[in-house]
């Protein structure tokens, strides 16, 4: 793998202005499964209406810490978060905190896409209703339609909203659980490696939905693609052995590492 080529990394931060409030700020994160140490002291902001790629080789920790920011590791029966994460100052792992809300503040597509056993429509519809962001069924087709428009792919699915979403591509697929997420009105998207069971073409069409959606919300993307992580981030943390080694602007990260493991990384000789 080749180091990345200035032109493709400024082509890559071209798009929305860039923003510098800090949105989630993880400080001194540590995640153990049982007695197992999985994160070390991790400390890293998430900048707002900006992607943050979390790069790094397999087992390295980059999942963990995103499964974090929605508390999605509270599933895991022996896994313990110690350290603060906040959303807009407030500390996620507060008891008084409601996880549901949480996660419609900070929605999450997976690396393989999950739509439910339902029609499209009802994919998109389901998280309002529960949420009650929606009680008439005008208020309810509204939202189906911006978050399906949103997602990029409402032109290809509105004659058979009421078909199963199983029935679609890979790609779509993806893009329906995209928008599923949109659904909910969330400030921040995780993203875990959301584009590896996909074709380069899907993965084209998600990439450039990443960067249409980061001028209305945040995103954190899990991947392995270094390519990828220098189209659509507009920061890049890298993490090793359950470290961050470092974090900075990605044209920087790709240029001119401070750590010669990223550069080893980002270079292909390891990972």
């Amino acid at each position: 793998m080749n180091m990345l080529t200035d032109a493709a990394v400024e082509t890559a931060l071209e798009g929305a202005p860039e923003s510098n409030a800090v949105k989630m700020r993880g400080n001194k994160v540590n995640v153990f499964y049982g007695e197992k140490q999985a994160l070390f002291d991790v400390s890293l902001d998430v900048r707002e209406n900006q992607v943050t790629a979390l790069i790094g080789p397999s087992g390295c920790g980059k999942s963990t810490f995103l499964r974090c920011l929605n508390r999605m590791n509270d599933t895991i029966d022996i896994c313990s978060v110690k350290g603060e994460i906040t959303l807009d100052g407030e500390d996620i792992y507060n008891p008084r905190i409601d996880v549901v809300e949480l996660r419609a503040r900070v929605g999450m597509v997976f690396q393989k896409p999950n739509p439910f056993p339902k029609s499209i429509y009802e994919n998109i519809a389901y998280g309002p209703r529960i949420h009650g962001l929606a009680s008439a069924k005008g208020d309810l087709d509204g939202i189906v339609e911006t978050s399906l428009q949103k997602a990029g792919l409402f032109n290809e699915v509105k004659d058979r909203l009421h078909e199963p979403g199983t029935g679609l591509s890979g790609g779509q697929q993806q893009r329906l659980c995209i928008a599923r997420a949109i659904a909910v009105s969330p400030e921040v998207i995780l993203m875990d490696e959301p584009c590896s069971a996909l074709d380069p073409i899907a993965t084209a069409r998600v990439e450039e939905l990443i960067d249409e959606l980061r001028e209305n919300y945040t995103i954190v993307i899990v991947t392995h693609s270094m390519q990828q992580a220098a189209r659509v981030s507009q920061r890049t943390a890298m993490f090793h052995l359950g470290n961050l080694v470092e974090e900075g602007p990605t044209d920087k990260m790709f240029t001119n590492p401070e750590d010669k493991r990223t550069q080893d990384y980002i270079t292909g000789r390891f990972g």
